[in-house]
C-alpha cells in the first residue's frame, strides 16, 4: 500500500473492457509523465492466461497503443491492498468487488463511468458478442473515464 494513486481496472474475463482501460489509464499516465502502478483483471478465471481478445487489441492498436502483453487474471484479495482505485466495468463486477472486499480494504471500489460527469451509474457494455463497432464504443468510454478519473486523481478536479 502507497501513498501513490494505483489502478486496477476488473471486467468478467479481463480480455475486452479491462486491457482497453488499462491501456486508456496508461496512455494518461505517461501523459501526464507518471509512473504509477495499472493493471487490469477478472472476476472470473475463464480466461486466465490469455492474451486480450483480438479486437481488443486491434482497437487499442487503432488509437495507438500495444496492449499484446496484458495476460487475462483474476482478481486476489492482494489487490484490495496493493491498488488505492480498484475500477468496475459494470455494476454486476462492482458487486461481486464489494463482496469480495475484507473489511480493511485500502482500495477504493467504484464504476469507472461513475468518474464521467453525468455517466454516474451506467455500465461500459460488453462488446465480447458484438461487432468490432462495440470495441470502439467501449475505446471511448474508457478512454474519456480514464481522461476524467485522472484529473480528479491527480489535479483535484471534479
Amino acid at each position: 500500500m502507497s501513498d501513490t494513486p494505483s489502478f486496477l481496472f476488473v471486467c468478467t474475463g479481463n480480455i475486452c473492457r479491462s486491457p482497453l482501460a488499462e491501456g486508456a489509464m496508461r496512455a494518461e499516465a505517461a501523459r501526464r509523465g507518471l509512473t504509477i502502478d495499472i493493471d487490469s483483471a477478472g472476476t472470473g478465471a475463464w480466461h486466465v492466461g490469455d492474451p486480450p481478445d483480438r479486437r481488443a487489441r486491434a482497437t487499442a492498436s487503432r488509437h495507438g497503443l500495444n496492449i499484446d502483453t496484458c495476460v487475462a487474471r483474476q482478481i486476489s484479495l492482494e489487490d484490495f491492498d496493493r491498488f488505492s482505485h480498484i475500477l468496475a466495468l459494470d455494476e454486476s463486477h462492482r458487486r461481486v468487488l464489494l463482496r469480495l472486499a475484507p473489511r480493511s480494504a485500502y482500495a477504493k471500489i467504484s464504476l469507472l463511468l461513475d468518474h464521467v460527469a453525468d455517466r454516474r451509474g451506467e455500465d461500459v457494455e460488453d462488446p465480447y458478442y458484438e461487432t468490432e463497432a462495440a470495441f470502439e464504443t467501449v475505446w471511448r468510454d474508457v478512454s474519456e473515464a480514464c481522461r476524467c478519473l485522472a484529473s480528479r486523481t491527480f489535479d483535484g478536479n471534479d
